[in-house]
């Protein structure tokens, strides 16, 4: 049964964590500015808990626990690369953290294991069900209200994506196949092995004592094409025995023999093992997570998930991440643009203006949809073309670069595969003749606009990049600690309250630091040097007092006394 709870437990006369604090250790601990306070101001006491209760049954049960409490110790636990043994402890025993918590009273409790993770369970349930990512909405909902608080002008945005690996082996074909078969055979009953025949058995018993790795190594090409021709015969035979069944070990096993084989019915039923260039990218690589997708981008080899991440650049003391998308690895750039500037355009108040991306979103679909924006793509790929296009009328002249000739361009027929539009060709006096399409076009014209653009602007998407280092550098050589699409986009919602949150902290301490001097300038009096020598020894005290790493925000205090 859903029930909201308080932003922060009822004190306690005997139990109030400030009565047993005094001193330096109270002044540190009720400091607005510190992160404990910080982040219980601007995220934990923000938290939406209203659109969780979907989650729990209206009419029985007993009340849940605190959903703002479980919500953001999902965020700490991202925030601090903790453990789950790691985030449980923080929470039973580090003052801070329970301050964080709303916990005010050294009793409160703190929901158990069994809690936190029915609570995820169900979260990730909801959304396969649904649709509905709810730590999306959290995330929205919480950066909506600190754009408010803090007037943050939304109207210039810079975007760029990262690509990630799943927490998942590498699996050669035959292992794939191999491991896919085997964990449906591992949800089969006596009552189902029962169908099977003595062959089949045999067969079956054969697999589930081998080694995939092993026969990988041992077989040689053609043996291992028989072996696996064997074997898409038993899984199409396996799965017309148990068609009825509605695990989802039997539908991932459907989808699996399905991308690597296809039936072919004449002169007679056939199965027949799939060339790999027909295999397509978002294939299943890995039984232990279906969702993950294969992404060859340069030297960059991935077996996972894309995060895009959009923030505001306006020339501002504050600015923060306003969108986060996580999708399989092999997603476009392309269709990530526009729902991005649709939920920053919700979040910020503000119709995009100015938007900083890379060349790998330039597409004319974007031209349609945001024509009042002026979209700044920096790093067109490709190299410096030889050939530049311009417009005389309505006829197209490409210009050779390194000849100096002009030559006018006639329209051609474009090729049935193609997906670049029209295409173009001259033909010079010496050489075969060349072709041009939309695409190469519009990069063309894309790279003519950028150099004429002020420096400033060719530089102002290069900072999202630091942020999504902050984002991801935690990461062991680049792959999520976490298998399937929901949970990463779960991660990277709570990386990016955490960023923004170092964000506000660093904003209001310096706006604190300028206020201070500026009043103390402005009176008729100074402050000896005594006083200053008092004032920096303070600082000093409590930067030594609340070293924590994520949350470093008065070392450069010093220098400002």
């Amino acid at each position: 049964m859903f029930k909201p709870s308080r932003p922060v437990t009822e004190p306690d006369l005997f139990t109030y964590t400030d009565h047993f604090l005094g001193g330096p250790s109270a002044a540190v601990y009720g400091d607005p500015t510190a992160w404990h306070n910080q982040f219980h101001k601007h995220i934990k006491s923000r938290i939406d808990e209203s659109i969780f209760e979907v989650l729990f049954d209206q009419r029985t049960g007993a009340p849940n626990a605190s959903v703002s409490v479980l919500v953001s110790m999902m965020i700490l636990k991202e925030l601090f690369g903790w453990s789950d043994q790691q985030l449980f402890e923080n929470c039973r025993f580090h003052m801070l953290v329970r301050r964080a918590l709303g916990l005010m009273n050294i009793d409160d409790p703190v929901p158990v294991e069994s809690t936190y993770y029915l609570f995820r369970k169900r979260m990730y349930a909801y959304q396969r069900t649904s649709g509905q990512d709810l730590m999306e909405h959290t995330f929205r909902g919480i950066t909506t209200q600190q754009m408010r608080t803090f007037e943050v002008n939304g109207k210039q945005l810079r975007m760029d994506s990262k690509l990630f690996s799943s927490n998942i082996a590498w699996y050669s074909r035959y292992e794939l196949i191999h491991r896919s078969l085997i964990a449906f055979c591992k949800h089969l009953d006596d009552s189902d092995f029962a169908r099977f025949s003595a062959q089949q058995r045999d067969q079956l018993k054969a697999l589930l004592d081998e080694k995939p790795s092993k026969v990988v190594y041992e077989q040689t090409k053609p043996e291992l094409a028989d072996r696996l021709q064997r074997i898409g015969v038993f899984i199409d035979t396996l799965l017309k025995t148990f068609s009825q069944h509605t695990h989802p070990a039997w539908e991932l096993l459907k989808r699996v023999f399905d991308e690597q084989y296809s039936v072919e019915h004449q002169p007679e039923q056939t199965i027949v093992l799939r060339p790999k260039e027909q295999i397509c990218s978002d294939s299943v690589q890995s039984p232990d997570d279906p969702d993950c997708a294969y992404r060859n981008k340069g030297n960059q080899q991935i077996k996972g998930y894309v995060a895009n991440i959009t923030e505001t650049t306006a020339d501002q003391p504050l600015n923060l991440i306003s969108d986060v998308r996580v999708d399989k690895a092999n997603t476009n750039d392309t269709t990530l643009l526009t729902p991005a500037l649709q939920a920053s355009e919700q979040v910020t108040g503000h119709t995009p203006e100015r938007v900083y991306v890379d060349g790998a979103y330039q597409s004319p679909d974007h031209d349609q949809h945001w024509p009042d924006t002026d979209m700044v793509y920096t790093g067109i790929q490709g190299g410096t073309p030889r050939y530049e296009h311009t417009w005389q009328a309505d006829t197209l002249m490409v210009t050779d670069t390194q000849t100096g000739q002009t030559y006018p361009a006639n329209l051609v027929k474009k090729h049935k595969k193609s997906s670049n539009g029209k295409r173009w060709s001259i033909q010079p006096q010496q050489g075969r003749r060349i072709y041009f399409d939309e695409k190469a076009i519009r990069a063309a014209a894309i790279r003519r606009q950028m150099k004429q653009r002020p420096l400033a602007q060719r530089q102002a998407r290069n900072n999202v990049e630091a942020t999504i280092y902050h984002l991801f550098c935690k990461m062991t050589g680049g792959k999520s600690p976490y298998r399937g699409l929901t949970k990463q986009a779960t991660m990277v919602f709570c990386k990016a309250l955490g960023v923004n949150l170092h964000r506000i902290m660093k904003f209001e301490a310096t706006n604190g630091l300028h206020s201070l001097f500026f009043t103390l300038k402005t009176r008729s009096y100074k402050i000896c040097m005594g006083a200053r020598m008092v004032l920096a020894l303070h600082i000093s005290t409590l930067i030594t007092l609340i070293d924590h790493k994520p949350f470093c925000t008065l070392k450069y205090l010093q220098n400002g006394t």
